[in-house]
């Protein structure tokens, strides 16, 4: 793979992760999670910075975008663990929201296929189980939907780290040669 075919292929990438970051953003705002907004902020900033350095030959913002996806990943998985809760953390708890709101996730009221019925009163799932039922015939419950977005981010982060690693050796390569020449 040449260096033109390297740097088009990370800048698809870019594009992508970019396209999907504002749209997280903004069901981000709707739910009123200030923790991911100020992160999701800072990811598109550093991502624009990525394609800057690829376009116009600058290493520096591209090891600033693979040190900011090593961060992006350690953050998707903390994501992933809160929503699925895992390692001690809950989904209920308030540290997306930073205490500043009741709001959890904006697609825990809009799920996929939710149709609304409130139970009358609280019923539990099983005898045995303490957990109570929240949403009555979802398609896919809200906190799958937010692990699949970490995942999709973590997915499209790892290529374009890989890729971004590649167009650094590219970049390397280009200067030792010229200092040969």
């Amino acid at each position: 793979m040449g260096c033109c075919t390297g740097r088009c292929v990370f800048i698809f990438f870019c594009a992508i992760q970019l396209i999907t970051a504002v749209e997280r953003q903004v069901f981000d705002f709707l739910g009123y999670q200030w923790a991911p907004i100020l992160i999701n902020f800072l990811h598109i900033i550093v991502v624009i910075l990525g394609l800057f350095g690829t376009v116009h030959y600058k290493p520096r913002y591209i090891i600033l975008y693979i040190v900011w996806t090593l961060f992006w990943v350690t953050w998707n998985i903390f994501i992933c663990c809160l929503y699925l809760d895992l390692g001690g953390l809950s989904k209920d708890s308030d540290y997306l929201s930073l205490g500043l709101s009741s709001h959890r996730t904006w697609w825990k009221d809009n799920s996929l296929g939710c149709n609304h019925v409130k139970p009358p009163t609280a019923r539990w799932q099983h005898l045995d189980s303490p957990a109570q039922v929240a949403e009555l015939g979802c398609i896919l419950e809200y906190q799958y939907i937010e692990v699949l977005h970490s995942a999709i981010q973590l997915f499209i982060s790892a290529l374009g780290f890989v890729f971004a690693c590649y167009i650094i050796s590219i970049f390397s390569e280009d200067e030792d040669t010229y200092l040969y020449k």
